[in-house]
C-alpha cells in the first residue's frame, strides 16, 4: 500500500511495528495508535479553527467595508494568537447562583459536539474515522449536543437574558431539524445508503444536479441550526446582549466562539459530501489521498464562504417570522420534495442516466417555482390584510 494513497494505514502499521517491538500487547498498541490518531486530528482542527478566526474577520471586512486584522503579524495572521492569549489571561467569572457543574460543562460540550462530527467525515477513499451506515442520523444526533450545550449555558447562568436565548434555540432546534433531516434522506435515496462514504462514492453525477432544491433547503436549515444570521435568535446582541453566553468570559466564551466557527466549516464539508461529490473531483482522489483531502477542504471552504456571505449580508429576522417561515413554508416544501424524489426515483429505475438527471432536475425546478408562487400569493394576501387594517384604524381616528 502506497503512503500517498493511504497514509494513515502506512503510519499505523509503522507505529504498530514500533510498539509491538517494545513488547507492548497488540490490543494495547491498537488503542494507543487510535488515541494518537484522534489527538492528531484534534490538533489539526484546532489549528484550522485559529485560521478560521482570521478568515472570518478578513471576509467580513471585505463584505462590510471595514478594517480587518492587519496589524499583528503579516496580513494580521498573528492576531488570532494574540486573542487567545487575551482570553487565557482574562478573569474567569462564575455568576452568583449559577449551577457551577452545568455552567462549566456547557462550553466543553459545545466544542465536543463539533469535533465528534469529524469521526464520520470521509476525507479520502480510505481516510475516514468510522464508516457508519447511519452516518446521516449520526450528524443530527451529534449536532443536537451543541444545542444542548446552549440550553445548559442559558439555564445554568442564572441570567434571564441567557435563559431567553436558550429557549429561542430550543424553538430553532425543534423547527429546523425537521427539514434538515428530511433533506438528508434525499442523498440517501440516491445512494441507497446513509453512510457518507457510500454517498460520496455514488456521486458519478453530483446530487446537486439531481436535487438542487434539496441542497438549498439543507443549507438554509444548517444556517439556522448553526445559529448564524439571519437566524441568530439565540444570541440576538441587540436585545439579549449576546444571549446564552452573556455570563461567560475568558476561554469559556472562546470555546463557544471557536465551536461556532468550526461548526460552520464542518457543515460546509457535509454539504459538499451530500451534494457536491465530497472528495471526488475528476479522479484526483485516485491519484493521492492528499489530493482528495485538498478537494474536500476546498469544497468545505466554499460552503463556509457562502454561510459567511449570508451572515454578513442579511439582517436578523423576527423569531415569529423565522418560525412561521419554517413551519408554513420550508417544512411542507421539504416533505413534498422528499415524496416527489422518492416517487420519481422508483419510476425512473433503469432509465438512461441523462433521462434520470434531467427529470429529477426539472422536477425540482417546477416544485420550487410552485412553492414561490404560493409564497407570493400568501404574501400578497397578508399585505392586503395588514394595509386594510391600517386603513380602518386611520378612518376610525
Amino acid at each position: 500500500m502506497s503512503f500517498w494513497n493511504d497514509p494513515l494505514k502506512v503510519a499505523a502499521d509503522w507505529l504498530m511495528g514500533i510498539f509491538t517491538g517494545w513488547g507492548m500487547p497488540e490490543i494495547a498498541a491498537q488503542i494507543l495508535i487510535g488515541f494518537l490518531g484522534v489527538l492528531f486530528l484534534l490538533s489539526l482542527l484546532m489549528v484550522l479553527d485559529i485560521f478560521l478566526v482570521w478568515v472570518e474577520r478578513k471576509v467580513v471586512s471585505r463584505f462590510q467595508d471595514r478594517i480587518g486584522p492587519n496589524r499583528v503579524g503579516p496580513f494580521g495572521l498573528i492576531q488570532p494568537f494574540a486573542d487567545i492569549i487575551k482570553l487565557l489571561i482574562k478573569e474567569d467569572i462564575t455568576p452568583n447562583g449559577a449551577d457551577k457543574v452545568v455552567y462549566n460543562l456547557a462550553p466543553i460540550l459545545s466544542m465536543m459536539s463539533v469535533l465528534i462530527l469529524w469521526a464520520v467525515m470521509p476525507l479520502a477513499p480510505r481516510m475516514i474515522g468510522v464508516d457508519l451506515n447511519i452516518g446521516a442520523l449520526y450528524i443530527i444526533a451529534a449536532g443536537a449536543i451543541g444545542t444542548l450545550s446552549i440550553i445548559m449555558a442559558g439555564w445554568a447562568s442564572n441570567n434571564k437574558y441567557a435563559l431567553i436565548g436558550a429557549f429561542r434555540q430550543v424553538a430553532v432546534m425543534v423547527a429546523f431539524e425537521i427539514p434538515m433531516l428530511t433533506m438528508l434522506l434525499i442523498p440517501t435515496i440516491f445512494a441507497g445508503s446513509m453512510g457518507f462514504n457510500a454517498i460520496t462514492e455514488a456521486q458519478d453525477v453530483w446530487f446537486v444536479w439531481l436535487a438542487p432544491l434539496a441542497a438549498l433547503i439543507f443549507l438554509i436549515a444548517a444556517i439556522a441550526e448553526l445559529g448564524r444570521a439571519p437566524f441568530d435568535m439565540a444570541e440576538g446582541e441587540s436585545e439579549l446582549v449576546a444571549g446564552y453566553n452573556t455570563e461567560y468570559s475568558g476561554m469559556k466564551f472562546g470555546m463557544f466562539y471557536a465551536g461556532e466557527l468550526l461548526h460552520a466549516f464542518t457543515f460546509g464539508g457535509f454539504w459538499a459530501i451530500l451534494f457536491f461529490g465530497g472528495y471526488r473531483f475528476f479522479g484526483l482522489e485516485q491519484v493521492s489521498a492528499f489530493l482528495a483531502v485538498a478537494v474536500i477542504f476546498f469544497k468545505a471552504f466554499i460552503g463556509y464562504w457562502i454561510i459567511m456571505w449570508v451572515r454578513y449580508t442579511l439582517l436578523r429576522i423576527r423569531i415569529d417570522h423565522m418560525l412561521g417561515f419554517n413551519w408554513k413554508f420550508l417544512t411542507p416544501l421539504a416533505f413534498v420534495l422528499l415524496m416527489v424524489v422518492a416517487l420519481l426515483n422508483a419510476l425512473l429505475a433503469g432509465t438512461p442516466t441523462w433521462v434520470y438527471v434531467a427529470v429529477m432536475f426539472l422536477s425540482n425546478v417546477v416544485l420550487g417555482w410552485i412553492a414561490l408562487e404560493f409564497a407570493r400569493s400568501y404574501s400578497r394576501k397578508e399585505r392586503e390584510r395588514v394595509e386594510g387594517v391600517g386603513q380602518v384604524v386611520e378612518a376610525h381616528h
